[in-house]
């Protein structure tokens, strides 16, 4: 593994050390840290079971994905912001709220671009490395949807993403899950671009496997980490809300597997407004 894996690993070993040890930086900035790290760790097992990685290979796609991921998370953010649709500062209807922020609001906002940043890699990565080793060989049964199916699927995904926006209202939290996926993927699988949906028509199984996997993955992490540091969030759902697994209701796990479906479609999508149709690491 490549020196930056190891120095990965370090970052979050001694950041966790210090959290036990009762650091007050460490608690308040322990996400954005212990991503950092997870992604060099996880960047580094890239290069060395597939030969390409964003930081020794494709810097500028790592640049991409860092950038998109920003900027898909804050989009995701307005979904959860009601008071920019009804007025005032009523965080009722927040389906999350972060909690022991740093005050000055440059840094909080270095904190929220900083950990927002390293979502996207780390669930690419991840996946990269799942899909060079343990799904590798993974195949289906092709399956090469119609066109009917295909223009469902986008015109439920667009209702999908509108209806949380119009409608306030945390019993709709799952659409926002799922919608880009059903908008975004159809318009890749046509245009040619790099595809989960292409993939599982050519019999390939790997890469979606791959991805639903690293979301589940991620997500536990996600929440593992999330759940000791100071700066953190939680959750205000209608449904099993109280069972939790560190603050996440259970069945909010449910949403990690497709939310990495949905990132890979919202970044080839993006990826491909700019003309880089071909050519991605996973």
């Amino acid at each position: 593994m490549g020196a930056h894996g190891w120095a990965g690993l370090g970052i979050i070993g001694v950041a966790e050390a210090l959290l036990v040890a009762g650091d007050p930086t460490i608690a308040g900035w322990l996400t954005p840290i212990v991503w950092t790290g997870y992604v060099l760790f996880v960047d580094a097992l890239a290069a060395r079971v597939t030969g390409r990685s964003y930081l020794t290979t494709d810097r500028v796609e790592g640049v991409l994905v860092a950038v998109a991921s920003l900027g898909c998370w804050w989009l995701f953010e307005l979904y959860n912001a009601p008071r920019f649709w009804r007025g005032g500062a009523d965080a009722a209807g927040l389906w999350w709220r972060y909690h022991g922020l740093e005050p000055n609001l440059f840094l909080r906002r270095v904190g929220y671009d900083w950990a927002f940043a390293t979502i996207f890699p780390a669930l690419f990565l991840t996946a990269a490395v799942l899909r060079a080793t343990v799904f590798g060989r993974a195949r289906v049964g092709p399956w090469r949807p119609s066109s009917r199916t295909l223009r469902q699927a986008v015109v439920t995904g667009a209702v999908s993403v509108v209806l949380p926006l119009a409608v306030v209202s945390p019993w709709l939290v799952p659409l926002v899950w799922i919608g880009w996926a059903l908008l975004l993927e159809p318009l890749n699988y046509r245009s040619g671009r790099p595809s989960w949906l292409a993939d599982v028509a050519n019999g390939d199984a790997s890469r979606l496997l791959a991805l639903v996997v690293s979301g589940a993955i991620c997500g536990a992490l996600w929440e593992f980490w999330n759940y000791w540091a100071a700066a953190r969030w939680t959750y205000a759902v209608p449904y099993l809300g109280s069972i939790k697994v560190f603050e996440m209701p259970v069945l909010g796990y449910l949403g990690f597997p497709p939310f990495a479906l949905e990132s890979y479609a919202m970044y080839q999508w993006l990826r491909g407004c700019l003309g880089r149709d071909a050519g991605a690491m996973l």
